[in-house]
């Protein structure tokens, strides 16, 4: 998604996902900083570099494909034994 909203790629410009963090680069550089962290404590080796001078907007996300509620339902109906 990075690589599409930055560089105005077309592939998936058009995808909700993708949607909700146009103007939002900031929030996605600091979620993918938040995510290097975690991977790095599990002891996973970190390539995919954002530039962070490319980090415009803003800072967080609030906008989902499906609210919080409709997520945890949805993991509910798969039936794991995840504690949710």
């Amino acid at each position: 998604m990075w690589v599409v909203i930055t560089e105005n790629k077309k592939g998936y410009s058009l995808h909700p996902e993708t949607l909700r963090w146009n103007g939002k680069l900031k929030a996605m550089y600091l979620r993918h900083d938040e995510l290097v962290s975690e991977m790095t404590k599990r002891g996973y080796n970190h390539k995919s570099p954002l530039d962070k001078k490319k980090a415009t907007g803003i800072s967080v996300q609030n906008d989902y494909v499906d609210s919080v509620k409709e997520q945890i339902h949805i993991l509910k109906k798969k039936g794991c034994s995840c504690n949710i």
